[in-house]
């Protein structure tokens, strides 16, 4: 079972996250609270996944976010927002929050979001665009820094990070590539070391700025020539 904290300002958005949540199997919402009581409910029931609002009147979300990524065993963390352009997105994303969900997300897409949260993958709304990511996380061409850090993997620390920049939680990049989950994970932990990140947003966002993700146009332009 997948335990949710729901944490908004708004009780209706809390509601409508609860009731869709409740009714997916292996999903339970144990708690849905107002930004100021987000910390002490994490600390009390422990939850697998977090989602957060970013912008409420009583807290600010980045600041739970912070709190939140220093406990000793923090929750996954994925920001909730109404606007695909919300300016705090990039730096949720930076400080290791593990997705960003938009509160219009479509409700049958929610459930396969967290449990992808749940399962170490990354979680972005269908809605989010290549043109917001690229906008607001600054991703574009190859950079010094993001070779120089990528060069740092091995070969299959390379294959691991880029079905990570997929989207791909640890036991579907292990079914990829033929390893057991735990081998996985071990992966992953030496990319976040040697890529000096905390989250996978982080990781592929290196990973695309160094040159490691070729896009499907560009595989088929390199065919052709």
């Amino acid at each position: 079972m997948i335990r949710v904290l729901v944490v908004d300002d708004e009780a209706l958005v809390r509601m409508g996250f609860s009731h869709i949540l409740n009714a997916a199997d292996g999903i339970e919402v144990t708690a849905a609270v107002p930004g100021g009581e987000a910390v002490r409910t994490v600390r009390e029931l422990m939850p697998d996944v977090v989602l957060l609002d970013i912008r409420m009147p009583d807290v600010d979300g980045l600041t739970v976010l912070a709190e939140l990524r220093r406990l000793p065993d923090p929750p996954v963390v994925a920001v909730l927002t109404t606007f695909d352009t919300d300016e705090y997105v990039a730096t949720a994303l930076r400080s290791g929050a593990a997705g960003f969900l938009l509160k219009d997300t479509d409700p049958e897409e929610l459930p396969h979001l967290v449990r992808t949260l749940a399962e170490g993958g990354t979680a972005l709304s269908s809605k989010v665009t290549r043109t917001v990511v690229d906008g607001y996380l600054d991703a574009g061409g190859r950079e010094p820094s993001a070779v120089r850090l990528a060069g740092r993997l091995t070969e299959r620390e390379r294959a691991v990070l880029v079905l990570m920049a997929e989207g791909l939680a640890n036991n579907d990049i292990g079914r990829r590539l033929h390893l057991s989950t735990g081998t996985v994970k071990g992966h992953v932990s030496a990319v976040f070391g040697k890529l000096e990140v905390s989250s996978r947003v982080q990781a592929a966002l290196i990973a695309e700025r160094a040159g490691l993700l070729v896009s499907p146009d560009a595989e088929d332009a390199e065919d052709a020539g």
